[in-house]
């Protein structure tokens, strides 16, 4: 607009409604009102059949691996620090999904407050370490450790009572990540000895088969099953399974479905494997992967 005597009134005009529209977007869309919170990222509501969270140290590949598995829009580079607010997406598995969070680096120079959260609320701990960097173990080591310190533990299995009931322990799936850049197996062999008993498993985004491990890994590791329903006298369609934890029983899938229908549950019938077609079960029969069940009311 050019500036002189005839368009003052207009760039006036203008200024004013550019501030009426800056007042309304930082209060939240009513002029005058409170100043707009700046987003929280310490929860993330869970989607799908688990909420698992990546972490690791920078330049560690944890976007680039959400990146090749879900439809999130991350940014991947080659520099550390990318990543500065979490990111989900969902991760397909076969007839289930499954949700992934990428989240910043930890480091001595970076450790987000909202991280501790967003960790202690997940099903699962993805840690990437990075098998392209010959200081992957002394970065892991810290990350190990400046969890214990808000009072998270990492491990490969979650032990039934604590002596101190302020940490938490967090079950934990270990990944390699650029399989393809430890040539002599040196950095996987000391990521293993950091971490012994802890199921891990070694990707690269140039391998499609260790994506396709990774999601196996990742179901295995969240201990779940998935339990299909049909109805009387038609034929089994396995899409939508319930997902129950592992030694899930009839009455609790039927319980998942709507708490009436597991009340009047009778019985129920089962296809899967090791069983006969058909099999006649109580409401207390433990379920396994892939079963498929028919309620009777």
């Amino acid at each position: 607009m050019p500036k002189h005597k005839g368009t003052d009134k207009l760039q006036a005009d203008m200024k004013t409604k550019i501030a009426k529209i800056k007042k309304q977007i930082e209060g939240g869309g009513k002029a005058g009102g409170p100043a707009r919170q700046a987003p929280t990222h310490d929860y993330i509501e869970p989607e799908g059949a688990g909420q698992v969270v990546l972490i690791g140290a920078p330049n560690a590949g944890k976007s680039s691996l959400v990146d090749a598995l879900t439809n999130a829009k991350v940014d991947v580079a080659d520099y550390p620090y990318t990543t500065r607010e979490p990111m989900a997406g969902m991760m397909d598995f076969e007839t289930i999904q499954i949700q992934l969070i990428d989240t910043p680096p930890i480091s001595p120079d970076l450790f987000e407050s909202y991280l501790t959260n967003l960790i202690r609320n997940a099903d699962l701990v993805l840690l990437v370490a990075d098998l392209d960097d010959d200081n992957v173990r002394e970065k892991n080591e810290f990350i190990v450790t400046a969890l214990q310190e808000k009072k998270i533990i990492l491990t490969h299995t979650v032990p039934e009572e604590v002596e101190d009931v302020r940490f938490v322990h967090k079950r934990t799936l270990i990944c390699g990540h650029k399989m393809y850049d430890d040539e002599t197996g040196a950095r996987r062999k000391a990521i293993e000895e950091l971490f012994p008993e802890f199921p891990m498993t070694t990707t690269s985004i140039l391998d499609d088969d260790s994506l396709v491990a990774l999601k196996r890994a990742v179901f295995d590791a969240l201990q779940i099953i998935r339990v299909y329903t049909k109805q009387v006298g038609k034929p089994v369609e396995k899409v939508d399974p319930v997902v129950l934890p592992i030694g899930g029983t009839v009455e609790e899938a039927a319980l998942s479905i709507h708490k009436d229908f597991a009340e009047k549950l009778k019985f129920a019938k089962i296809w899967g494997e090791g069983k006969f077609d058909g099999q006649r079960v109580n409401r207390d029969h433990v379920l396994a992967d892939g079963d498929v069940v028919e309620f009777h009311i």
